[in-house]
């Protein structure tokens, strides 16, 4: 049960840290994007990941599939809201010295930006999983046959309360 809740954070924090950091890239480097999402992006964060369980269920059906999502929908908004920190608290003289050399835009964000958020980028991935870890719980409780959730349920139906206390 717990390397299968570990395997499930796992790829829900590896999909949170690709969306995160392109978002908040993209956040941090447009402020047209930035004030057309800004205030999408704190209304979905403070929405809890578990009121999106009946939804997740519609869509993606009973499984693997809806407790991933939750994971990564939890786990996404702090990498997001701490790159685009990053990105905006860069010293923009890099970002001049880099458009004055003809740096494509790519270069730009491979070669300053990503080096120089890494820290931002670590803290919002250590909240996410902070995050995840609280969601993983009650999430893993969407109908999948194993998993920390799933046990806990388990040992509470067939009345072993010493299991369940253990876990």
């Amino acid at each position: 049960h717990i390397a299968l809740s570990l395997q499930r954070i796992g790829a829900a924090l590896l999909l949170a840290l690709l969306i995160g950091v392109l978002l908040g890239i993209w956040v941090g480097l447009s402020p047209l994007f930035a004030r057309l999402t800004g205030t999408l992006f704190q209304f979905l964060r403070m929405v809890s990941p578990l009121s999106w369980m009946p939804l997740a269920v519609m869509a993606l059906g009973v499984g693997e599939a809806p407790v991933v999502f939750l994971l990564t929908f939890a786990a996404v908004w702090p990498i997001v809201l701490n790159t685009a920190a990053g990105v905006m608290a860069l010293d923009r003289s890099w970002l001049q010295l880099a458009h004055s050399l003809s740096a494509t835009r790519t270069e730009v964000v491979l070669r300053i930006v990503l080096p120089g958020i890494v820290a931002h980028v670590l803290t919002g991935f250590r909240l996410a999983l902070g995050i995840g870890w609280i969601v993983l719980v009650p999430a893993e409780m969407l109908g999948v046959s194993a998993g920390m959730g799933y046990f806990i349920l388990d040992t509470r139906d067939r009345l072993a309360y010493s299991e369940l206390m253990a876990v």
